[in-house]
């Protein structure tokens, strides 16, 4: 890992954006709310398989495929088709986990230059963080749309590298989901695990090059190298 990155690489769904209320929007429409987090790894699993045979398809319609599919087999309290639009218009009314402004504010006062790169879309980041008061703070918000590659493959941090004009080494990746860092860390980038739940890491991924508890700590662990 390069001790001193320049550019902090963040994922948003999940690691910034707190998804705990997509469990209402499941309840709301009358199905169990612990279907949120099925429908979201089923999500994700397609998304990767696309990934892995060389294809690509938008977030949204994935999800709203998978919902599809969830959903018809659940007695709901409208139609199927506005259960999904629902529950789908959920992830433009997400909001950030409590410590994501002051990390954000603090890495950028630090100097770093921060970006995003999410398997979902870039309009709901844009939103996500102009409702917080920190989309000044970003640079880039990169989306693996562009990159016709979802994380964790490859290509979609190599997208990232490219936007930003830097190799991967001068790069650091913050995420939640041990997946992203394996990916990012095969690529070439740094990378700092954002454990907030106190979970295992996983002992066949590649073990991050920092572990934190919130993203204040972030710019405590690069004290010493400062951004390059």
């Amino acid at each position: 890992m390069n001790n001193a990155p320049s550019v902090i690489v963040f994922d948003v769904n999940e690691t910034l954006s707190d998804m705990s209320p997509m469990g209402a929007r499941f309840a709301e429409v009358g199905a169990p709310a612990p279907l949120a987090r099925l429908w979201f790894a089923a999500l994700l699993r397609d998304g990767f398989a696309l990934a892995a045979a060389g294809d690509s398809a938008r977030f949204a319609d994935i999800g709203a495929d998978v919902l599809r599919g969830l959903l018809g087999r659940t007695a709901l309290d409208r139609d199927l088709d506005q259960a999904v639009e629902h529950v789908m218009s959920g992830m433009a009314a997400l909001g950030l986990h409590p410590d994501v402004a002051d990390g954000v504010r603090t890495l950028k006062s630090a100097g770093y230059r921060l970006v995003t790169l999410t398997n979902g879309s870039p309009q709901v980041a844009e939103k996500l963080f102009a409702t917080a008061g920190i989309r000044e703070d970003f640079d880039l918000l990169l989306s693996v749309e562009d990159a016709q590659a979802w994380k964790p493959a490859r290509a979609s941090y190599e997208h990232a590298a490219s936007a930003c004009g830097v190799a991967p080494d001068q790069m650091l990746l913050v995420a939640v989901h041990p997946w992203d860092i394996h990916g990012a860390s095969r690529a070439g980038l740094g990378t700092a695990w954002l454990n907030r739940s106190g979970e295992t890491y996983p002992a066949y991924f590649r073990a991050p090059d920092h572990t934190i508890t919130g993203l204040g700590g972030l710019a405590r662990a690069l004290a010493p190298a400062g951004p390059a």
